[in-house]
């Protein structure tokens, strides 16, 4: 695609969203090049400096960490490594059917100037005092709208998509786990996270998710994620009619689903189930269970998410390694520390087992924070052979088209890993002192 985004463009892209990294804009105009995409468009912190053009994409750490990957070292640019991540590496561990690593295209600095102007009063005030589009990047990555199924004959065809992000799907065993933090081999990273976003004001309160039920096999518990997901969306439950958002928050937190909102999103509903008034969202949310279920479609991302199987507390010491640099953690650790001779046998290892550790633990980063769409069509009695896999919905005797792809795919650069090290210690010690308030006051009362 030779074409390069201009100012005079930036109209007809419209704000769906944004993450940590990325900003989302969806496609409104009829250039038929770009009908049924979206493009991610780098961010950069206003309290950071913007990246050059030009930038390599991956330091020379990386490099040799990456090093069986030749697209992804020989990357120019940050973008280009982006791409090259989510094409060779995350491709081949997820499987490409449901990945789609999408193709860049040039735009000028007008182009992405206009966008950031443009959507500015649709973004949350904090992801806008957080994070502006980086005016420097010279490419963008567009991939398919993946909340809305290609145009076909039918011009009345409605379609109905849930995003979804699972979080992490299970406890870690790892021997490196200190004593004061053994919690978190019985409580869910998600679980503690929500105490300390309480904590921090993030949230107004607790989501009733557990990513354990999502990823359990089990028919019932997959069926009460969802349901929790519903209940509390916050910024892991998204739906889309048409490509419109109907539940959930744009680009932020929307912490309950009140019954204002439940009663709206019921009646949007009617297009798409066909149950009787106050039937359609249960169905709905049967729908997007039984399709988890019944695919399999966390099976492989739980794969990936087990390559962290140090956990931080022992990837941490082989980042030192890699970086040849004194072992931060282990300078403020006691010699007569427990655990001290396993820490000390982390730094007897070699280089390259040292950076293996790192590697599939950002692998295992990305697939923690990922995101799926699954987006459901209506299938008419009779029609025609459909390319698209299909799940019936008993309770309205109504079989649909669904398509399913993994997004937010994002690179973990190595240097976070002292901030995923301090971000877990905070986790932790914010859950076990929320913990032992709770003992103290129920042991007053």
């Amino acid at each position: 695609m030779a074409m390069v985004l201009q100012a005079n463009d930036a109209r007809e892209w419209c704000y769906r969203g944004e993450g940590a990294v990325n900003l989302v804009l969806a496609y409104s105009g009829e250039h038929p090049d770009f009908v049924g995409k979206v493009l991610r468009v780098q961010k950069v912190p206003r309290n950071g400096s913007q990246r050059e053009n030009g930038h390599p994409g991956l330091t020379e750490l990386e490099c040799r960490m990456w090093k069986e990957f030749k697209e992804l070292v020989s990357a120019p640019t940050k973008e280009m490594a982006e791409y090259c991540f989510v094409q060779h590496v995350m491709c081949s561990l997820l499987g490409s059917k449901n990945v789609d690593a999408g193709i860049h295209i040039p735009v000028t600095r007008e182009f992405l100037e206009t966008v950031d102007n443009n959507v500015l009063s649709q973004r949350p005030s904090w992801r806008v005092d957080a994070a502006m589009v980086n005016p420097l990047c010279d490419s963008v990555l567009l991939i398919s709208d993946h909340s809305i199924f290609p145009r076909g004959a039918l011009k009345k065809d409605f379609c109905i998509s849930v995003e979804i992000k699972p979080k992490c799907g299970f406890l870690p065993l790892s021997e490196f786990i200190a004593s004061e933090n053994s919690i978190k081999r019985s409580v869910t990273r998600f679980k503690m996270h929500q105490a300390l976003k309480l904590h921090q004001g993030k949230i107004s309160e607790i989501s009733a998710y557990d990513p354990l039920d999502l990823f359990s096999g089990s028919s019932d518990r997959v069926h009460k994620a969802i349901k929790g997901l519903f209940n509390t969306p916050q910024n892991n439950f998204r739906v889309f009619l048409n490509g419109s958002l109907i539940l959930g928050g744009l680009g932020g937190n929307a912490d309950a689903t009140s019954c204002e909102v439940g009663e709206t999103f019921e009646n949007a509903l009617k297009c798409v189930i066909q149950a009787v008034d106050g039937q359609r969202t249960q169905c709905f949310l049967d729908l997007v269970s039984k399709t988890i279920f019944s695919s399999g479609l966390l099976n492989k991302v739980l794969e990936v998410q087990k390559f962290d199987n140090a956990d931080i507390e022992g990837a941490i010491h082989a980042y030192y390694n890699v970086i040849s640099q004194p072992c931060a953690v282990c300078n403020k650790r006691s010699a007569e520390d427990q655990l001290s001779e396993r820490y000390s046998s982390l730094h007897s290892i070699s280089n390259d087992e040292s950076m293996k550790i790192v590697r599939n633990y950002l692998i295992a980063a990305t697939a923690k924070d990922l995101s799926m769409m699954i987006s459901f069509r209506p299938r008419e009695d009779g029609s025609v052979e459909s390319p698209y896999s299909m799940v019936s919905l008993e309770s309205t005797n109504q079989s649909f088209d669904y398509k399913a792809y993994f997004i937010d795919l994002d690179l973990k650069p190595l240097e976070r890993m002292e901030y995923y090290y301090k971000l877990d210690q905070q986790i932790v010690g914010c859950y076990v002192q929320m913990v032992k308030s709770t003992q103290q006051l129920s042991h007053i009362e």
